[in-house]
């Protein structure tokens, strides 16, 4: 019987991978995917890229939106068996914004020995390089597709407190700023495209400003979109 001190090694490792420059994955990562008996990925095709570029050959199986609740009992049973199985996603951290959290609820529940490594994370580079105030903010995953419930969304960001986040989709962009123009024309944003890749850059400027140079340009990459908490009213000192 193993001592209660003794240390529990995770069956379950759940990696962040880059989210474009590939020497942002860390050494514990690498030394992760190099041990795992099999690694869960979004897409083979995509990760197999990540992982030759590493020289890493290990056995994949696919576990995306569409089928991680029908892989859950497989991942377990062969988790219960004593092999390591590492999660990752196309990009980033897995479970924002990406397959995995009800493999790891299921984890937790069925008590399979899991850890969540630190990492790349597109949410936390634009919050930080956006220079918005960093606390408190919200990240709420894609904006909806209708334009009607994005209104709403963005409405609600513009109302909050705090710095909120969106991922947006390149060709939907000039829609929501078009929405965003309607709401809040003169409110600071900032539109972050393609952090950490070659062309990254961060462009800021009010709802309208922004609308105008994206209107007048072909969107690509992949985009978070940030909107800071309204400005608070100058103080008055005067007695």
């Amino acid at each position: 019987m193993a001592s209660k001190h003794e240390p529990r090694y995770p069956k379950v490792t759940f990696v962040p991978t880059p989210i474009g420059n590939l020497g942002d994955i860390t050494l514990r990562a690498i030394n992760t995917l190099r041990e795992a008996d099999l690694i869960a990925c979004e897409d083979t095709r995509h990760s197999l890229r990540l992982l030759n570029h590493l020289e890493i050959a290990r056995p994949l199986i696919s576990l995306h939106d569409h089928n991680e609740q029908q892989r859950i009992p497989e991942l377990i049973e062969r988790a219960r068996n004593g092999e390591k199985i590492a999660i990752i996603s196309d990009a980033g951290t897995p479970c924002l914004s990406d397959p995995g959290h009800r493999f790891l609820k299921a984890c937790r529940d069925q008590e399979i020995e899991f850890t969540v490594l630190p990492g790349p994370s597109a949410i936390t580079t634009a919050l930080v390089a956006s220079g918005f105030p960093p606390h408190p903010f919200s990240f709420h995953g894609f904006l909806h597709v209708k334009k009607g419930k994005r209104g709403k969304q963005l409405q609600a960001a513009l109302d909050s407190g705090e710095t909120t986040l969106f991922f947006e989709s390149p060709h939907r962009l000039p829609s929501t700023l078009e929405i965003l123009t309607e709401l809040a024309p003169d409110r600071p944003i900032c539109v972050a495209r393609e952090l950490t890749k070659t062309f990254e850059t961060l462009h800021h400027g009010t709802s309208r400003e922004l609308q105008e140079f994206f209107s007048e340009r072909k969107v690509k990459g992949e985009i978070v979109l940030l909107i800071p908490p309204p400005p608070k009213p100058a103080r008055n000192d005067a007695r």
